[in-house]
């Protein structure tokens, strides 16, 4: 992984129209959005779903790829007709869509020289100057190029090669948080809650998430920020508004 750098975001593109359809639920975008946070330092900032048309995911590679540090993509890089994700890359940053050498090497020593066919080959194609994203599952390879990782979308695959994807990436400073439980509702809290928040906005993003557990509607208050000593004054000054409300803290 690269030199750290205080904040660093992402942006995760899910390319398939087997999401849209609904034949197929997507599991990559809060595994890929926790591994960011978690381990990397990076937050997702925008998460789009998008159909497997070439001029769409050109649209959106661009778009996404000047506003974010990062843009992840999952799906189409497979070895079928309709898997076109590499291509569409190519053309959007208008390099040459070819086969890389290394990835065409490793493909070839996987499936053997007499089963290594078209569609096989296919996969072994990106856009030039493309930087490989290893696969120790199936070998078939993702890739990366200017600020664009592209990672299959099965997620079982996925999660295999996520960690070959931290020698490309500059560390952010991780995101902490901490919770509140509590035995009310939103509007009981919200105008407390919004002054707050205004107090502290450059250094903390509080919110507010409703629950029903043990019989009782209660909202989860969460506050989140790279500064554990923030965090812990914003929760200071919540517990000292919840008490002037005699709000019940749930302990979990």
């Amino acid at each position: 992984m690269k030199k750290k750098n205080k904040k660093v975001n992402a942006a995760i593109l899910i390319i398939g129209n087997e999401i849209l359809s609904g034949r197929t639920q997507d599991k990559n975008i809060a595994f890929i959005a926790n591994w960011l946070n978690s381990k990397c330092g990076i937050s997702v900032n925008e998460v789009r779903v998008i159909p497997d048309k070439e001029e769409i995911i050109i649209k959106n590679i661009l778009e996404m790829s000047k506003k974010f540090n990062y843009v992840f993509t999952t799906g189409g890089i497979g070895p079928t007709h309709d898997d076109i994700t590499a291509q569409s890359i190519s053309k959007a940053f208008k390099v040459k869509y070819e086969y890389h050498k290394e990835a065409f090497k490793i493909l070839e020593n996987y499936y053997g020289k007499a089963k290594f066919n078209d569609g096989r080959r296919k996969m072994s194609k990106m856009p030039k100057g493309s930087k490989l994203i290893y696969n120790p599952s199936s070998a078939a390879p993702g890739f990366i190029i200017k600020n664009v990782l592209s990672l299959p979308g099965v997620p079982s695959i996925l999660i295999s090669m996520i960690e070959n994807c931290k020698r490309y990436l500059i560390k952010g400073s991780k995101v902490h948080s901490k919770s509140l439980n509590l035995f009310t509702v939103e509007s009981t809290i919200s105008k407390q809650m919004g002054a707050i928040q205004k107090k502290y906005i450059k250094y903390v993003e509080i919110g507010s998430y409703p629950f029903f557990r043990l019989g009782k509607i209660g909202v989860s208050v969460v506050s989140r920020s790279t500064s554990l000593k923030k965090i812990k004054k914003v929760n200071q000054d919540l517990i000292k508004m919840v008490k002037s409300k005699k709000i019940q803290i749930l302990k979990i």
